[in-house]
């Protein structure tokens, strides 16, 4: 068990206060909401379920590129299948190129 972090009739929480509060202020609620998206990957139609933040992150990342969202995850897709021979779980894929991309965006405007 974590110092701390108490689970059911135990206390949850730190006992100190945080440098950075993750949770930060008018948090928006709705980017948690997991959204379903029908998309062609490399001509073949599948669904994919994101939190919205993710799908906005998609946009943007395609719009940067221009091109469709299913252009960009048909990249991802062709891409991991050449590198790597494919991925188990796909969703978890596109989430971590959204992350990396966010801090790749970060390290670049540090570097202005």
């Amino acid at each position: 068990m974590i110092e701390g972090d108490r689970r059911g009739d135990r206390n949850v929480g730190l006992q100190h206060e945080l440098k950075f509060d993750p949770f930060v202020n008018e948090f928006d609620m709705s980017l948690v909401q997991p959204l379903s998206r029908s998309v062609r990957l490399n001509g073949y139609a599948t669904c994919l379920r994101l939190e919205q933040v993710y799908w906005n992150i998609l946009g943007a990342m395609a719009k940067d590129n221009c091109c469709s969202i299913s252009s960009l995850l048909s990249h991802v897709d062709r891409e991991v299948h050449l590198r790597h021979g494919g991925v188990k779980n796909f969703s978890a894929l596109v989430r971590v190129v959204c992350v990396m991309n966010g801090i790749k965006v970060a390290e670049s405007a540090k570097s202005l």
